[in-house]
């Protein structure tokens, strides 16, 4: 029995993505469009339009629909803007389809300059990090840069919207979510009395 990848993918716009207050219609007209499934590994494409985090590869994971659908919300991703997807695959192919230039990269790896060699507009991570790292949100161009990342040191992770300002970086909470951690990103144990 194949899978109707084109109704999964317009069930979970109107089903999962609409119902979360995600009303920018081109990021649900992006999520339409481009095809989930095929940044998984065949054996979990069956997974692309559940209401589940899944992992495409060791220690890496997609967000839930309605999770990227926020995020990319909150990051009012315009055509023409250059964008950094940090182990973001699916979101990558989102802002592509919105008309942004996207660089690709692994958390693990430095982050890379755009191609002008200016600072990126927006900067997208799927994954939970304790911490965003200083790279990240150097990576912002200023002062319209925008970083959208998932915040998580207890069992309830947030995502975070990151602006440049004077003292580096400012940030509001968008949403609670389940993320899971990245390898490479659990937060530092320290000594504690």
């Amino acid at each position: 029995m194949s899978i109707d990848f084109a109704a999964q993918r317009e069930a979970m716009v109107e089903g999962q993505v609409r119902t979360a207050d995600v009303t920018d219609y081109q990021v649900q007209d992006a999520m339409r469009v481009v095809a989930r499934e095929a940044v998984l590994p065949p054996e979990r494409a069956y997974l692309a339009y559940a209401d589940v985090e899944v992992e495409y590869a060791p220690g890496r994971w997609l967000l839930k629909p309605r999770d990227v659908g926020k995020l990319l919300q909150a990051l009012r991703p315009r055509r023409g803007e250059r964008a950094l997807a940090i182990s973001a695959p699916y979101a990558a192919a989102v802002l592509e389809q919105v008309g942004l230039a996207v660089a690709q990269c692994d958390a693990a790896e430095p982050a890379p300059q755009s191609v002008s060699g200016a600072a990126f507009d927006v900067v997208i991570c799927e994954g939970a990090v304790s911490d965003p790292p200083a790279a990240w949100l150097a990576a912002m161009a200023s002062p319209a840069g925008r970083l959208g990342v998932v915040v998580r040191n207890g069992p309830v992770a947030r995502a975070r919207l990151y602006v440049p300002a004077e003292s580096g970086a400012a940030f509001r909470d968008l949403f609670d979510c389940a993320a899971p951690l990245m390898s490479g990103f659990e937060p530092k144990r320290a000594f504690a009395f």
